[in-house]
């Protein structure tokens, strides 16, 4: 548990009670005035961390693959207060663009409850109570406008690096329900498997946030960025070594609990209903992930596809929803036994 002293302590609690009180369904007006006190007291809890060491300058450590590169993402071993404060000043731009995005409140809620339980994980801040006072911030005025164009390509990056941490916090919370289930401490597995849901529940939001541009802009300025000649292999999600190690540890944490979902419902029911919400979560991801491409591309191929691929960007992902909802079948309560039947039968024929 990171111990960052009481300066930070106090600031990532004011910081995650302002992010659980930003009214998300609100009308425009009163939302955005929300998101900037965000912002602000986000900013504030990253000054408090910087005070404690700088920020390390991401683009003179080395990119280790050419989606890193293009979103501006690096990897290296961080201590605790490192790993604080770059977390936060991802969710301090998020939050900045997020005055601005169009965004829907049913995924902003998602979005917002992912930032805030980044919040409490990174800096180790224990979450006050529902009824704690989010103490009045003064909120800077709004800024000169940039262009349309210049937002949307920052916002296609930012919501990128939203998505990047979420995938880390929950690859980590996962690995430790894994870990103290093995250790046979039910119940801290269960606070971690919750964490774990917020975190994957954020997936989808975050990628949504980063398609609140205009899907012709998106194929006309950053689509062809994406892929040669602009890049040496085109980029594809499977690049993102922040996802693999998520899958990784979902895939461990089915090892140490591969009972279906009645066997181990019969046996410690608790641990059944919040296996089955991660990985439902889980599934809904892909399923998400499908909508937004569509909206994005329609019907052409991914970039990633290679040109004697059958199918498009949309079938692909797809084909993903469907192996991951067969493998999920008996694990869950409502599994989709209809896929799962379809997909054994494929695989005998």
């Amino acid at each position: 548990m990171p111990v960052l002293g009481p300066r930070v302590g106090a600031e990532a609690k004011r910081t995650a009670r302002v992010l659980a009180a930003v009214p998300t369904h609100a009308g425009p007006v009163e939302r955005t005035l929300a998101l900037r006190q965000a912002a602000t007291v986000a900013g504030e809890l990253a000054a408090a961390l910087s005070d404690l060491a700088p920020a390390l300058v991401g683009e003179e450590l080395p990119a280790e693959s050419t989606s890193q590169s293009f979103f501006r993402v690096r990897e290296r071993e961080l201590s605790d207060q490192q790993a604080a404060l770059h977390g936060v000043l991802v969710i301090h731009r998020g939050l900045e663009d997020l005055c601005d995005a169009p965004l829907s409140g049913s995924d902003m809620a998602l979005e917002m409850t992912g930032m805030r339980q980044s919040v409490l994980d990174l800096t180790g801040a224990a979450p006050g109570a529902d009824h704690d006072s989010v103490p009045p911030v003064a909120v800077p005025e709004a800024g000169a406008g940039s262009s349309s164009e210049s937002v949307w390509s920052a916002r296609w990056l930012i919501g990128h690096q939203v998505h990047v941490l979420f995938n880390v916090c929950a690859a980590v919370a996962v690995a430790d329900a894994a870990r103290s289930l093995r250790l046979g401490d039910d119940e801290a597995a269960l606070l971690r498997l919750a964490d774990a849901t917020v975190y994957v529940r954020g997936f989808p939001a975050a990628m949504a946030h980063a398609s609140t541009i205009p899907a012709d802009y998106y194929m006309a300025a950053i689509r062809h960025t994406m892929a040669p000649p602009s890049v040496e292999i085109p980029l594809s999600g499977r690049q993102h070594r922040g996802y693999k190690l998520f899958r990784a540890a979902m895939k461990d944490l089915l090892a140490v609990v591969p009972d279906s979902y009645e066997r181990l419902a019969a046996r410690a029911p608790e641990l059944a209903e919040a296996r089955g919400a991660l990985l439902e979560a889980d599934i809904v991801d892909g399923e998400r992930h499908v909508t937004l491409a569509y909206s994005m591309v329609h019907l052409r191929r991914s970039i990633a596809q290679k040109p004697e691929g059958p199918d498009n960007a949309v079938a692909e992902l797809r084909l993903m929803r469907h192996r991951r909802a067969a493998q999920y079948a008996s694990l869950i309560r409502f599994g989709d036994h209809y896929i799962a039947d379809a997909v054994a039968g494929l695989r005998h024929s």
